[in-house]
């Protein structure tokens, strides 16, 4: 896909978050991201895309922006989620950020269905410090939801939007390990299976806990978090005092004068 394309399907994206479906997606997420970026402490972070879900609402670092796409809509433009207006509209390949100034990026549904999704994981890395961190969230082909998708390329009939190429969660985590970025945490979620309507949605409900404990790889969703590492950097922090063990000393014997008659 091209840049228009792909653009495109990221709104396609966005209709569909509207869905009963997207909703049910929207609302895993949502308290996933919100327990995972509590505890992440920095200056500035960013999430890039599905305004629909606001990333960073639990997050308390002081400089906080959603970014969209440079052909949203005016509406996608103007509003995030709770009313937050969109701070930037950029190109998912060419972010505008300088190298090493942000503390934490999100990308929700980003890399399937960017045009170069290898790309937007190197300006990821590049903006990123040290030790900041990245969250992934993407839809996982191992899955009821991707096994229905695969059968709609042949149908036609498609339940997710067609045009999403969906990333197995191995694979991400090798392109991760090749910009040394490590895998830190790691959900999977939205067990029922692809239902359309809330009603069947809501029945399946119990699907969620006995998914997590039976089968926890085939959620319909998964979330990735992880760090980016500088080979060689240590990070400083308060020294650890440790007594030492001293050496034991030696005793001197006493040289026995043994007197003859």
């Amino acid at each position: 896909m091209d840049g228009a394309a792909s653009e495109k399907s990221i709104i396609a994206l966005d209709r569909w978050l509207q869905s009963p479906a997207g909703a049910y997606v929207r609302a895993w997420e949502q308290a996933r991201l919100d327990d995972l970026t509590a505890d992440i402490f920095g200056f500035n972070a960013v999430q890039i895309g599905v305004p629909q879900i606001d990333a960073l609402a639990a997050n308390r670092m002081p400089n906080k922006w959603q970014a969209a796409t440079r052909t949203s809509t005016a509406d996608e433009l103007a509003y995030a989620a709770g009313g937050k207006q969109i701070a930037v509209a950029l190109d998912f390949a060419d972010l505008p950020f300088a190298s090493q100034s942000l503390d934490l990026v999100v990308l929700p549904h980003v890399l399937e269905f960017a045009a170069e999704p290898h790309q937007v994981l190197r300006e990821v890395e590049r903006v990123l410090i040290p030790e900041g961190q990245v969250i992934i969230c993407g839809f996982n082909p191992s899955s009821l939801w991707g096994m229905r998708q695969a059968a709609g390329r042949l149908t036609g009939a498609h339940f997710l939007p067609q045009d999403g190429e969906f990333i197995r969660l191995p694979r991400l985590k090798d392109w991760l390990k090749l910009l040394n970025m490590e895998v830190n945490r790691g959900h999977f979620g939205c067990y029922a299976p692809p239902c359309e309507t809330a009603q069947w949605l809501d029945r399946f409900g119990f699907m969620e806990k006995a998914g997590d404990r039976w089968w926890p790889y085939f959620g319909a969703v998964y979330i990735v978090q992880a760090i980016k590492r500088v080979p060689g950097m240590r990070l400083i922090g308060p020294a650890l005092q440790r007594q030492k063990l001293k050496a034991p000393r030696g005793v001197p014997v006493t040289n026995r004068i043994h007197k003859t008659d």
